[in-house]
């Protein structure tokens, strides 16, 4: 599986040559845009190198030429389908008067359909994480920015990572738990709970 950045974007060293030229660019993210689409309808199951390039419109060789192997392959589709679950979650979010009110508006962007494939990708770095433990390493580097912009502007930069992490967790566990046991009722009142106390640190100042 290929390294991350300290951005938690999957590095590009591994590109091959068509790596460094704008033409070369272009097609890898053409393949790339094609395979991400594949991933966000079809999911995981029964990804591979054959998979994908009947999805690009290609040839497995073709796929090689530009990318690091079947892994790193895996690994920016994730990637960039977790920068498009962001957009749309933080757009979602753009109008809430109150951070419980802008996280609660991400919701339903969370368990779409996108958000199954991407909770794959988690299950399939705890299965085998010798080999996949980079697709969910990479997401809360993804996911605690976007986190943060949604925080109070004025409380202090330890403060909004602190509350950042907390809402992560928490939603973590809300995707997790009605997959597993179909507890949709526990999940809403844990939104409440989440509500309750997102709005008294709010209330707290900084």
């Amino acid at each position: 599986m290929q390294a991350l950045g300290e951005d938690g974007a999957p590095r590009r060293a591994g590109y091959r040559r068509s790596a460094g030229t704008p033409r070369g660019e272009a097609r890898r993210q053409e393949l790339l845009d094609r395979v991400t689409e594949d991933l966000a309808v079809n999911g995981l199951v029964d990804f591979s190198l054959r998979r994908a390039a009947r999805a690009a419109g290609t040839t497995h060789k073709v796929l090689l030429y530009h990318f690091d192997g079947v892994d790193d392959l895996l690994s920016q589709a994730i990637f960039q389908l977790r920068e498009r679950r962001i957009s749309r979650g933080l757009a979602a979010a753009a109008t809430g008067p109150r951070l419980a009110d802008r996280v609660r508006a991400m919701w339903p962007v969370l368990v779409s359909e996108e958000g199954r494939v991407l909770n794959q990708a988690i299950g399939l770095a705890m299965y085998d994480s010798d080999r996949y433990a980079e697709l969910g390493r990479g997401a809360s580097p993804q996911y605690l920015p976007a986190l943060l912009s949604l925080c109070p502007a004025d409380w202090s930069d330890r403060r909004k990572l602190e509350v950042a992490q907390m809402i992560l967790a928490v939603l973590r566990g809300f995707v997790v738990d009605p997959q597993t046991d179909g507890d949709t009722a526990g999940v809403a009142a844990g939104f409440e709970a989440l509500r309750r106390a997102l709005d008294r640190e709010e209330a707290a100042g900084d």
